[in-house]
């Protein structure tokens, strides 16, 4: 044990005397500057608060942006989702043409199953069969079915609104979604 404590007794002398001789070079050098000099050089001396007030000023944009880039992806999950769900309608309303009796209430039940996180209120279905639209109330359109001829098109155009909002700011207000698809028989 001797040995280890004598072997760092030099280290600890040669870094006493180091830090003597760096002690008295800022001394003299700081007693030769100006009052006024040696005031701003102390407060220059520590700069921890700096991140923190930069994370201040930064931190509300960042999260706006990433709020704004949420909002929008939801908005677009929608548009694919009622998009995709239109197609399911209108070929529902393809293959059931000749049995059904309200082809506008099957296809928008095929319609909201198919999208089950749409809100099913917002959703407004239009059916144009052979370019006539047929009348409807509400989600049915009975009567309809004479339309429904074999080898005539069949169009299905839903809408859907979307809502782009951040922290109560709406971009975008009466912005709607529309999907359309068109079925042919052969």
């Amino acid at each position: 044990m001797k040995i280890a404590s004598d072997l760092h007794r030099p280290v600890v002398v040669v870094e006493r005397y180091l830090s003597r001789a760096a002690g008295s070079e800022k001394t003299r050098a700081a007693k030769s500057r100006p009052a006024g000099r040696q005031v701003r050089i102390s407060f220059h001396r520590g700069d921890e608060g700096q991140a923190l007030v930069e994370m201040a000023f930064v931190l509300p944009m960042l999260l706006l942006l990433l709020t704004g880039i949420f909002s929008f992806g939801i908005a677009f999950s929608n548009k694919l989702t009622l998009t995709q769900a239109v197609g399911i309608g209108a070929n529902y309303l393809q293959t059931i043409r000749t049995s059904t009796s309200d082809p506008c209430s099957d296809t928008f039940a095929a319609i909201t199953n198919a999208a089950p996180y749409l809100n099913a209120t917002k959703i407004n279905v239009t059916i144009t069969i052979n370019g006539t639209t047929p009348t409807q109330t509400g989600h049915a359109c009975s009567g309809s079915q004479s339309l429904l001829a074999p080898q005539v098109p069949v169009t299905v155009l839903a809408s859907y609104p979307c809502n782009l909002g951040v922290y109560g700011m709406t971009f975008g207000s009466g912005c709607v979604f529309y999907a359309q698809e068109t079925v042919y028989e052969y």
